[in-house]
């Protein structure tokens, strides 16, 4: 292998909606490019290896020394076995590395060592000590958990929005703005719609309902976004319990990096907890890889 092939790295970041990709050159990044999902939990395995393989050939992975990817789901090794086996044909003569991606959270934060929070379709809490020792809660997938992710916002707002037709009271903002999302009339209709074919990116999609809402001022989607940011920060403390230490806590995720409601408010519940140096992600996830890609060479 040339010193060209161990100095070009690929980068992926997997996530529930959009699979991103980068291209480093000896540590700068030299190209960019998005597929959609490429997670076999949330598309058929046929399709996730088709969109990783353009991505990987436009990426110039047949170069590259080195592959390190970042997904959900990843909790054994056949996990990332199997992912592996979908990069390998692509990249042959790389050194795969699969983990899972709140490990980029954490490396795009700058930091070494501490808490990762990541919210988007899903959701999961991983850390990491200086003697190596990791931790993680939630990341259950969203049929078991994933609360304070976008498909737990939507299934509160469906069932924020059944409760009250359970008992009588009118329609209110958010299930007004639900039943219009939906194309339905009342709120009964959503009972078949949830369990038929509109899939977990359609749900996770309706989180925005509830923003917005909140931000109309309507107090029951402020409850449930403060609920979602409890759960968040109680399983980071699970977390900062299980390694020893408090901090950096730094979030990422596309709901949590785009919601000013939602940053608040775990804001405070992890102050509450004595979680106190909060940073969120101010770049994408998949650049993480920068810092993971400086890590193993020092390694």
């Amino acid at each position: 292998m040339t010193d060209t092939h161990r100095g070009t790295v690929i980068g992926l970041d997997i996530g529930g909606t959009k699979t991103r990709g980068i291209r480093i050159e000896d540590g700068t990044v030299t190209d960019v490019r998005t597929t959609g999902s490429t997670n076999t939990q949330n598309v058929p395995v046929e399709q996730a290896a088709r969109r990783l393989g353009e991505l990987l050939t436009a990426l110039g992975a047949g170069e590259a020394g080195r592959v390190i990817v970042g997904a959900g789901g990843i909790d054994t090794e056949a996990d990332a076995e199997h992912l592996r086996r979908l990069i390998a044909p692509h990249s042959p003569h790389s050194d795969i590395s699969v983990i899972h991606d709140t490990r980029l959270i954490l490396a795009a934060g700058g930091a070494d060592t501490g808490i990762a929070i990541i919210s988007g379709t899903g959701s999961a809490v991983w850390g990491v000590n200086a003697a190596g020792r990791t931790g993680r809660a939630g990341g259950w997938g969203y049929l078991l958990g994933d609360e304070g992710s976008g498909y737990w916002f939507g299934r509160e707002a469906v069932r924020y929005s059944m409760d009250r037709a359970n008992r009588g009271q009118d329609i209110d903002l958010l299930t007004r703005g639900l039943l219009d999302y939906c194309g339905l009339t009342a709120p009964e209709e959503l009972i078949s719609l949830f369990h038929g074919t509109a899939g977990r990116h359609y749900w996770a999609d309706t989180s925005r309902l509830v923003f917005d809402t909140a931000c109309a001022g309507h107090s029951p989607s402020l409850a449930i976004i403060d609920s979602g940011a409890n759960h968040l920060a109680g399983q980071a403390a699970t977390v900062a319990a299980r390694i020893g230490m408090t901090g950096p806590v730094v979030l990422g995720g596309g709901l949590v990096t785009n919601q000013q409601a939602f940053q608040q408010s775990i804001t405070d519940h992890l102050k509450r907890r004595d979680l106190t140096d909060i940073r969120f992600l101010a770049q994408e996830p998949v650049y993480g890889v920068l810092q993971l890609a400086r890590d193993k060479a020092r390694a």
